[in-house]
């Protein structure tokens, strides 16, 4: 998976977090075909447009606590 160098040096986060919400939001793109991977410049990586959502704050994400369900 790769990140933009610049956004990986500022990023305050986890790390782990950021790449498993990259992870699963390519996933999303995927599997709905989502017209964004055809008309992105990243000749339709899925990762890394995903990267570049969450760095940008394009989509965001939470964590779910699952010991409360």
């Amino acid at each position: 998976m790769i990140f933009p160098l610049e956004q990986l040096v500022t990023y305050k986060k986890s790390i782990y977090e950021i790449t498993v919400a990259a992870s699963r939001r390519a996933y999303q793109l995927a599997k709905i075909d989502d017209p964004v991977i055809r008309e992105d410049d990243n000749q339709g990586k899925v990762v890394s447009i995903a990267a570049r959502q969450l760095f940008t704050n394009e989509v965001q994400y939470h964590l779910e606590d699952k010991s409360q369900q």
